[in-house]
């Protein structure tokens, strides 16, 4: 896993009848891969536990986005958005992601789950390929990673805002009226 995998530019789709789920530590680090992640990822169960989920990050996927992803469940709450990722072989998937932290018996986070699954292309096409091609171009704007993220963050806040929803209500209800 030390090479540096290269987007081929083909995308996997995966059935809407599957569900990917892994969990993370509280680094996010992999403690669990369903059978589907590995499968459409690319790798074995063995090779991604203890792995950072950024394993599967695709380049084209904005960072400001996982910022947001990360304050979000780190503040112990849950979150829905469109991810496109990188499998192994690097062809890339689009996913549609439930993200939330999960709990010990005294409320303490220790750890966070994801289930993603298929999400609508039309959505994907007419509303998030342009929404974070944007994001990412303005990201790309700025030599300093730190700025490059909080401009994109920016970018990504004002732009959810301009539609009166918060980031996660957006997501799901896009997914939702496909």
């Amino acid at each position: 896993m030390a090479s540096k995998i290269l987007p081929t530019g083909k995308e996997v789709i995966f059935p809407a009848r599957e569900l990917i789920v892994s969990k993370t530590d509280l680094k996010g680090r992999i403690t669990y891969a369903n059978r589907t992640f590995c499968r459409i990822a690319g790798y074995t169960e063995a090779e991604l536990l203890g792995q950072p989920h950024s394993i599967i990050r695709h380049p084209d996927m904005p960072r400001a986005v996982f910022r947001l992803i990360w304050e979000t469940i780190a503040a112990g709450q849950e979150i829905f958005g469109y991810v496109t990722n990188m499998a192994r072989s690097g062809d890339h998937y689009w996913v549609f992601a439930h993200v939330t932290p999960s709990f010990d018996n005294s409320g303490k986070i220790i750890g966070y789950h994801s289930n993603r699954r298929a999400p609508d292309r039309g959505v994907i096409e007419t509303a998030i390929v342009p929404l974070y091609a944007e994001v990412l171009r303005i990201e790309q704007s700025h030599a300093n990673g730190k700025d490059a993220v909080e401009a994109g963050y920016q970018a990504l806040v004002d732009f959810v805002a301009s539609k009166k929803v918060s980031y996660d209500e957006l997501m799901f209800a896009l997914q939702s009226a496909a």
